[in-house]
């Protein structure tokens, strides 16, 4: 089981693992609504290294780019359920828009973004950070039918509700891609 850390103490963590030896991977989200795609997506991202750390964007953060109403859960909540995954070894809040000064400050061997990023996708803000010191960066494919905006649809469907705020994303057509 993981533990929700601070920065500090994610820092100091990651250079215990760097002095053994270990691939330490690094992915960020919101992860609002946890659900079978953001476990496998998880999953995949741990095997790739020894250490796997989650980056989660803080309340403040959430509301600037997912806009009022959002977070759904708070981060701290949000945290703590990541942290309980198998694959999730620590999991860090950061407030920021990007995910940059996390990248810059515990320098991942791999950073590891879903498929809706990357080549033929949306931008990733944090690769030159990555890159600039040597780090790889890797985007996985999403598991089919599974994101949060999609759950977020069929939640509304059932209740009878307009889609308001959450429109299907032009790199998963089942909708929102986002973490």
């Amino acid at each position: 089981m993981g533990r929700v850390l601070t920065l500090d103490e994610a820092l100091a963590e990651r250079e215990r693992r760097r002095a053994a030896g270990e691939t330490v991977v690094l992915t960020n989200g919101h992860f609002e609504l946890l659900h079978v795609g953001h476990l496998d997506y998880l999953e995949r991202a741990r095997a790739l290294g020894d250490w796997l750390v989650v980056g989660v964007n803080g309340d403040a953060s959430t509301r600037r780019l997912k806009g009022p109403g959002r977070p759904l859960v708070p981060a701290r909540e949000r945290a703590r359920l990541l942290a309980a995954l198998e694959p999730v070894d620590a999991v860090v809040i950061f407030d920021e828009v990007t995910a940059e000064r996390l990248v810059t400050t515990l320098r991942p061997d791999l950073y590891v973004k879903g498929g809706d990023y990357g080549p033929g996708g949306k931008p990733l803000p944090e690769a030159p950070a990555v890159r600039a010191y040597g780090g790889r960066v890797l985007s996985l494919p999403y598991l089919p039918g599974h994101s949060t905006t999609a759950l977020l649809q069929r939640i509304l469907a059932v209740m009878g509700t307009p889609e308001v705020g959450i429109p299907p994303s032009r790199h998963h057509p089942e909708g929102g891609g986002d973490e």
